[in-house]
């Protein structure tokens, strides 16, 4: 009996052998043939695990075929075994043939997961090369081009002991697609003609047939014609010799008589068992029909549930689709954002550094008495220059909101002051324009807050000196009240209004934004870029605040918001101190300029000695750190950005061994720069270039003689 056990076995393993080797060479009615051979082994020992075995391959070769139908009718006789049956292989199998199913379907995220409870089910090597394969295809699918090319250069230097040979056949020919994909188009020749020497090699007609048709596509693609057109010619032959109308008639009539057997075969079975109960005795008419029906019931609920799970199926893959497509258009916008931000911040930064010679040389130029004629053309160049600043300017601040790299500062300051410098700054535009510029400032207003003086002060420059624009002959009113006072905070209205050109309500909706200023002629009568407003409505977001407008064409605008401002109660009222410019005594000061760049360094030495002021230059950090230690200067004006060391590493290094010197940072601000880390390195102040004259002197001036004053306020 034992010696007949493994004859049998020896057998099928030599059919199944026979089989695989039909199947890779698309022989089907020979394959079908050795699979049939099989089954009537199995039945006829009544081997379960065999007869399994044997439907699983049948359901598998016919899904190849495309016939889906006959695919699912023997992979349902495989499931009703397996009820039966301890047989973690078949099992596996019967879970990587599902997966093939709904690969089939299109269902690529469901085929993924069966595909690893295949593989957690048994670790049979042929099976798992396989489980390889298929995700190969489904990454494929998928766009997962590195994931499909990991498993499938795996599969080239298989060492399967089944199907090594056409494994590697398969995993070319994927690697050859994905190569003409992403247009590695050297790759794809290579992975083709591996793929054409072993499918010839060992006769895989499908194959060679597919090799022949990468090859051929691919030289077309690198206009390698002569290389195209002969495998073209190989196509051709092909189709006349291997895949002729008899061999196709004969697999089909070969298919159809064993799948006609086999559906013979089970509708037998059924008769025998019907005949069987239709001749029992205990077994009531009634019994029957209600049986009858209740199958019926269970057949339409099965169906049903089985529709509606395709159904789910198809969705979680087309939403899996769907979101990697979103996942890609949300990267590329992200990186075209980043790409236009540090475009705009390097442009911006790079032009500071010659529009401050510009600016510079005309100041000094307009300081050494010119005559009439030359004055109008240096008046119209620092008016350019003046202009393209401000552009620069608004430009760096809307990249710096877009970007999120504005944060507002919670420090102490004196809210009536910023608005009185914002009024005072501008009070030349308003005279120039014959309009008052008033400033309505409510005295119950707390003296002493928290919050960003720079941004309120930036909000309000922009505010005004939008109004002064649009108002010729007119006034201009700027509105600070006090709405509400709490124990540690206040709410203030803030309103800018005057009596100019007014904004009309189809204009109202778009003001906001960005380089939007009403219209064309506007613009051109008015000029500007377009972008304070913007800003405004930016930088009023950081303080969780929203401006409002109300306007009339010919009757004036009005922009108002409220904002909430911290108290600072630990602050005692300081004795009212203020340096005047003209009370400055620049004669005899001796300060270090570190600059890198020889015109500025010439510019600035000369704005310098105007004023009588001496200066050593250092032209780095690692200098100006090496003349810090071996002089005694009232000042250091840091440019920020130089090579080697940067002006922030410089002010680090002077600070360990002077903390008393004023350091003021002279830098044109880029995208990446804050405000604080100047602060943070040890500067005492700021002043961003291109800067202007008079902001120079003062920033100089308060520095050191605040210095010299400061034991007596």
């Amino acid at each position: 009996m034992a010696q007949n056990d493994i004859s049998s076995t020896s057998q099928v393993q030599s059919i199944f052998d026979d089989f695989l080797k039909y199947r890779h060479q698309n022989k089907m009615d020979k394959a079908l043939e050795s699979l049939n051979e099989a089954s009537e082994i199995a039945e006829n020992n009544e081997d379960a695990k065999l007869l399994l075995d044997t439907y699983h391959q049948y359901s598998r070769i016919y899904l190849e075929e495309g016939d889906r139908e006959t695919a699912l009718f023997y992979w349902d006789r495989a499931s009703i075994l397996l009820k039966d049956l301890s047989y973690p292989f078949g099992n596996a199998f019967h879970k990587y043939l599902e997966a093939c199913i709904r690969f089939d379907e299109g269902n690529n995220f469901q085929a993924l997961k069966l595909l690893e409870e295949s593989r957690t089910l048994s670790n049979n090597r042929n099976l798992g090369n396989n489980i390889l394969l298929l995700e190969g295809y489904i990454y494929s699918n998928i766009e997962k081009y590195e994931e499909a090319k990991t498993n499938l250069n795996a599969l080239i230097v298989n060492s399967d002991d089944k199907e090594r040979p056409y494994l590697a056949t398969k995993a070319n020919i994927q690697l050859a697609k994905i190569s003409r994909i992403q247009d590695d188009l050297e790759d794809g020749i290579m992975h083709s003609k591996a793929a054409l020497e072993l499918s010839q090699k060992y006769s895989y007609y499908k194959e060679i047939k597919a090799a022949n048709q990468l090859l051929s596509d691919i030289y077309e693609k690198t206009a390698s014609y002569e290389e195209s057109l002969f495998y073209r010619k190989n196509l051709e032959q092909i189709k006349d010799s291997l895949f002729n109308i008899d061999k196709v008639k004969l697999e089909a009539k070969t298919a159809d008589k064993i799948r006609f057997d086999h559906q013979m075969n089970e509708i037998n079975k059924l008769t025998a068992k019907n005949e069987e109960l239709s001749e029992s005795k205990n077994r009531s008419e009634i019994t029957a029909i209600l049986t009858s029906a209740f199958l019926t019931i269970i057949s339409l609920l099965a169906v049903s549930l089985f529709r509606n799970n395709q159904i789910k199926l198809k969705t979680n893959d087309l939403l899996y689709t769907k979101n990697k497509e979103l996942e890609l258009a949300r990267d590329a916008a992200v990186s075209a954002m980043e790409a236009k931000t540090n475009f705009l911040s390097t442009v911006t930064h790079e032009l500071r550094t010659p529009l401050y010679a510009v600016t510079g040389l005309t100041h000094l130029l307009l300081e050494e008495n010119p005559a009439d004629h030359q004055k109008e053309h240096l008046k119209s160049l620092k008016f350019s220059g003046d202009y393209l600043l401000n552009f620069i300017n608004d430009i760096l601040q809307i990249n710096k909101i877009d970007a999120d790299k504005l944060e507002p500062l919670n420090i102490e300051f004196k809210l009536e002051k910023v608005l009185a410098d914002v009024v005072d700054s501008l009070q030349q535009n308003a005279n120039e324009n014959n309009t008052k510029l008033i400033l309505d400032y409510d005295s119950n207003i707390p003296k002493q807050l928290l919050g960003d003086p720079l941004k309120l002060s930036q909000i309000f420059m922009n505010l005004v000196g939008n109004a002064l624009k649009f108002t010729k002959e007119g006034k201009v009113e700027v509105i600070a009240k006090l709405l509400r006072k709490e124990e540690d905070q206040v709410t203030l209205y803030f309103e800018v209004k005057d009596n100019g050109i007014g904004i009309s309500e189809e204009q109202q909706m778009h003001i906001f934004d960005s380089f939007e200023q009403g219209s064309v002629q506007i613009n051109r009568e008015y000029g500007g870029t377009g972008l304070g407003l913007t800003i405004v409505k930016s930088l009023l977001g950081l303080f969780d605040s929203k401006i409002h407008l109300e306007s009339e064409v010919g009757h004036g605008s009005s922009f108002f918001f409220e904002m909430n401002l911290k108290l600072d109660n630990n602050t005692l009222e300081e004795i009212a101190f203020e340096l005047n410019p003209e009370e400055f005594n620049f004669k005899g000061l001796h300060v270090l300029v570190v600059e890198d760049n020889k015109i500025n360094q010439v510019i600035t030495k000369k704005m310098l000695s105007k004023k009588e002021i001496t200066c050593d230059i250092a032209n780095n950090g690692n200098e100006a750190i090496d003349l810090a230690k071996a002089n005694t200067y009232d000042a250091i004006l840091m440019d920020i950005h130089m090579p080697g060391i940067s002006g922030e590493e410089a002010t680090r290094q002077i600070r360990k061994f002077d903390m008393e010197i004023p350091i003021i940072a002279l830098t044109a601000i880029s995208l990446d720069d804050s405000l604080d880390s100047f602060y943070q390195a040890g500067c005492n102040d700021v002043v961003t270039k291109p800067f202007k004259p008079e902001v120079f002197y003062q920033k100089i001036g308060e520095n050191i003689f605040r210095k010299k004053t400061g034991g007596v306020v």
